[in-house]
């Protein structure tokens, strides 16, 4: 997915958006990158962060960057591209970066080769277009940097959160649309250093105090005068549900809703509707962790860890592109304790099931070490459908998903997908159970999304569940969320 931190202070901000960047690090693991404003010019740096820490791959250029004394910056955590980039435009100059995923980049870019109206140069593998560059040349063609803002943005498909640096002494910050990505204020008492972040974690260590969450397809511009907002947001936000669930660092709090609180309640819940006998309930490390908490303490089943995570070398998520390395690092980071195991009927509680083999071998492992029974509990409900606005897994094609592998062999290619959402139908029974044969488990239950939806507790229409339920909340009354200068006449009141 990725995350990024910005500062405008009337001191010297190096330090406060090398730390506030680092506490991103668990929402990619691909390219970090900080750009800064300081003596009329930008300076940047950017670093493959893939096998080394954020941290430590940036600790020279923080301290040279700080030698320069900027009040302005910001840094990015990204999983695909690198950013920030820099652009020179009749805008003016600007440093810019993104958390989202635009899915239509070769659309864009072939309308606006076709008008003769831009060129691309920052490609990536196999050419692949950066789609930091797209969203320049979107913004780039209009009038001014607000209205390009919201230009890119109504043409993209997917999302798009964005920071951008200008070179007036700016920070802009701009919410995607449908607030899928939260986007936060934080304010320091002792100096009006400001700040803007994706997790409000990043905050209170460096001083700051959340002070409040941007709207939906709002923009506002930071500077050292303050905030101004220049995009009015909207109340009717679908930030992803799955940062409650995963994602988002436990500390964190979403639309004022704390991650580790809902994750907290979800294990409740799970433990009110796929009760089971066992003598310890568990998390996989770190993620079902919060989940098992809160199953143990509504079931009375005592809490342990038989599996623990070896957090010296380990202490970051890690996502490698390859399935087999990704396996070999889930083995690696996890060390079972056989005196919690031996003879113990277990269950686990995880926060989702995308491809099924990491949670079948440590299993297994479970089995070898003894294990009498493993039950498995997961947070959320199937993941029916891929993500077309966030980039939260490596999932290539829908195919990935083990639920559309299933159903492919029982019903075939034409199977009615929406069947299988239905928790006490047939259809989704026979899934789930030819999923926990693969497991090689006891027993397997999911969360259900009504649950899921009490949990975070902002109700459906303020949270996004299509990985789960396939309903798109920008599609809503006809509209396709995609429409420039769309004047609501589909009766939508988000802001084209």
């Amino acid at each position: 997915m990725g995350g990024f931190f910005g500062v405008v202070a009337q001191q010297n901000c190096v330090s406060d958006v090398y730390f506030g960047t680092d506490y991103h690090s668990h929402m990619g693991s691909v390219r970090g990158g900080m750009a800064f404003y300081a003596g009329n010019t930008f300076h940047r740096s950017i670093h493959n962060i893939q096998n080394t820490q954020f941290r430590v791959c940036f600790n020279n250029a923080a301290a040279r960057f700080a030698n320069l004394s900027p009040n302005y910056g910001f840094g990015v955590i990204s999983d695909h591209a690198d950013q920030p980039i820099l652009v020179r435009s009749h805008l003016g100059s600007y440093a810019l970066g993104f958390v989202g995923f635009v899915s239509n980049t070769n659309e864009i870019a072939e309308e606006l080769l076709q008008r003769r109206e831009a060129h691309f140069c920052e490609l990536g593998k196999e050419s692949e277009l950066n789609p930091l560059e797209i969203i320049a040349q979107l913004i780039n063609s209009q009038d001014s940097i607000v209205e390009g803002i919201q230009y890119a943005q109504s043409k993209i498909k997917g999302s798009a959160s964005i920071l951008l640096l200008s070179d007036k002494g700016k920070l802009y910050a701009a919410r995607d649309r449908y607030g899928r990505v939260p986007l936060v204020l934080g304010r320091r008492e002792e100096d009006n250093a400001i700040a803007v972040t994706v997790e409000t974690s990043a905050l209170p260590n460096l001083g700051y105090v959340r002070d409040r969450d941007l709207k939906a397809g709002e923009i506002v511009a930071i500077s050292l005068e303050g905030v101004e907002t220049l995009v009015e947001g909207t109340e009717e936000s679908a930030v992803c549900a799955f940062l409650y669930i995963y994602y988002g660092f436990p500390a964190s709090t979403y639309e004022g809703v704390s991650v580790e609180h809902s994750r907290y309640k979800s294990g409740g819940y799970l433990a009110r509707s796929a009760p089971v006998e066992a003598d310890l309930v568990a998390g996989i490390p770190d993620s079902g962790v919060a989940h098992a908490l809160g199953y143990a303490f509504e079931s009375g089943i005592r809490y342990a860890r038989p599996f623990v995570k070896y957090t010296p070398t380990w202490s970051r998520s890690f996502m490698p592109p390859s399935q087999a390395l990704r396996q070999k690092i889930a083995n690696m980071k996890l060390l079972p304790v056989p005196e919690l195991i031996k003879d113990r009927r277990l269950i686990f509680c995880d926060d989702s099931i995308v491809r099924g083999t990491q949670l079948r071998n440590q299993a297994g492992r479970l089995y070898e070490a003894g294990a009498k029974e493993v039950h498995i509990r997961i947070a959320c409900p199937p993941l029916l459908y891929k993500c077309e606005f966030l980039t939260f897994s490596r999932t290539e094609s829908v195919m990935d998903l083990v639920t559309r592998r299933i159903i492919l062999e029982l019903d075939g290619p034409n199977a009615d997908i929406e069947s299988y959402r239905d928790p006490d139908g047939e259809p989704y029974k026979r899934m789930v159970e030819e999923m926990r044969k693969r497991l090689k488990v006891d027993s397997l239950a999911f969360q259900r999304l009504e649950d899921v939806i009490k949990a975070i507790g902002l109700g459906d229409k303020r949270i996004c569940t299509y990985c789960w339920s396939g309903e798109d909340i920008s599609l809503k009354d006809g509209c396709q969320g995609h429409c420039a200068g769309c004047p609501g006449a589909c009766g939508s009141t988000f802001n084209k």
